[in-house]
């Protein structure tokens, strides 16, 4: 069987990608450093999340943060000023962080701060639904975020994200009452996308669900600091 070109190169390309985040997964390992890819649509509400989850954890736990942006460092400006490290990757006209881009963010990191000082390595993906969840980085557990005022279908639309994740957080909760949305299909769509992730409720307003997500968080973090994630 013979594959068009474009699809050998496409091969090629996720091969390669895939090589070098083995090598980021074995860096992050050495460091003890817990990675986690943060991903979703653009709007979603990936960086407030961060800032809250970040404050909240910043009295247990060390952490960074890689932030992917295709043209700005507005939202690194954002996390910047919780005092912890932030090291911004304009991507320019890719959709997606690769494992490239993430082993070049992490040598500038090295550069700020050891990173056996670090617990929480927090990767912000571009905003987008197909192409981050394509392009491994090396990173322990996906993490995505789907925002109610999207729509009840998007699990069935973009399957590929769903299925690659670890953990959904289901974001802006507190617009339920305001919205003709109904969260029962929305968590159906997911189960029969990914029955295997965990779901989470989540409000940056009312922070509805942010301790059962920083709950889930210090758990991973405990399990690969005792070696039973790796």
């Amino acid at each position: 069987m013979h594959l068009p070109i474009s699809d050998k190169i496409e091969l090629n390309i996720l091969h390669q990608n895939s090589h070098q985040a083995e090598k980021n997964k074995i860096k992050f390992n050495n460091y003890k450093l817990l990675c986690l890819n943060i991903m979703s649509s653009p709007g979603a509400g990936k960086t407030r999340l961060l800032e809250i989850t970040l404050e909240d954890l910043s009295k247990k736990f060390q952490s960074a943060v890689l932030e992917g942006d295709m043209t700005t460092n507005l939202d690194a400006a954002r996390l910047e000023k919780l005092n912890i490290p932030v090291v911004p990757i304009t991507t320019g006209r890719a959709c997606h962080l690769d494992a490239n881009m993430v082993s070049g963010g992490l040598k500038i990191l090295e550069q700020k701060i050891n990173p056996d000082f670090l617990d929480l390595l927090l990767v912000e993906n571009v905003g987008n639904l197909v192409c981050p969840a394509e392009f491994e980085i090396g990173e322990h557990f996906k993490v995505a975020l789907l925002s109610i005022t999207e729509g009840e279908d998007k699990p069935l639309k973009y399957p590929i994200m769903f299925r690659e994740a670890d953990l959904i957080l289901i974001t802006k909760v507190d617009l339920l009452p305001h919205l003709n949305f109904d969260i029962n299909e929305l968590k159906l769509n997911i189960a029969s996308t990914n029955p295997k992730a965990e779901v989470i409720e989540i409000s940056s307003v009312t922070r509805t669900g942010f301790d059962l997500w920083q709950k889930w968080i210090s758990k991973k973090i405990q399990k690969f600091k005792s070696k039973q994630i790796r």
